[in-house]
C-alpha cells in the first residue's frame, strides 16, 4: 500500500512539473527567463519557510554534511531556466519528454553504478528498452 501511495505522489508531482513548464514558458516570455525562474524560487522559498515553522527543522546539521551533497541546489535553477526557455519553442509535451529522457538515462546510470550514495540496482534489458521507448517518444513528439 505504501508503494502505491508513493507512486501516486510521484505521478502527481510529475503532473505538477508539466504544469510548471506551462506556466513558466509564458511568464519567461513576458518578464524574462531569469526573472521567471527567480519568481518560482521565491514563491517556493516562502512556502518552505512556512512549512519549516510547523516542522522541526534540522538546519544545524546541513553544514555538517559533505559539501558535494549541497551541489544539488545548483541543478534546480538550471532545470527551471531550461524549462522556461524551451517550453515556448517546442511546447510542454516535447520539453517534458526531453526532460524525462535525460532523467531516466541519468537515473539508470546512478542505479546501475550505485552513484551518489544510492543502492546498486542492475540495469537490465527491460529498463534499457524503457529508456529507448522514451527516446523514441521524444522523436515522435517532434
Amino acid at each position: 500500500m505504501k508503494t502505491i501511495v508513493i507512486l501516486l505522489a510521484v505521478l502527481l508531482a510529475g503532473m505538477g512539473l508539466s504544469m510548471e513548464a506551462g506556466l513558466l514558458g509564458p511568464l519567461g516570455e513576458d518578464i524574462g527567463h531569469f526573472s521567471a525562474t527567480l519568481s518560482i524560487f521565491l514563491v517556493g522559498g516562502l512556502l518552505l519557510t512556512l512549512a519549516l515553522i510547523f516542522a522541526r527543522p534540522r538546519l544545524g546539521q546541513l553544514f555538517q554534511q559533505p559539501r558535494w551533497l549541497l551541489t544539488g541546489g545548483i541543478l534546480g535553477p538550471v532545470y527551471v531556466v531550461v524549462l522556461t526557455i524551451a517550453t515556448p519553442f517546442v511546447g510542454v509535451g516535447t520539453t517534458m519528454i526531453g526532460i524525462l529522457s535525460g532523467q531516466v538515462a541519468a537515473s539508470l546510470a546512478i542505479d546501475h553504478f550505485g552513484l551518489l550514495g544510492s543502492e546498486r540496482r542492475a540495469v537490465d534489458g527491460y529498463r534499457l528498452l524503457a529508456l529507448l521507448l522514451i527516446i523514441a517518444a521524444l522523436g515522435l513528439m517532434q
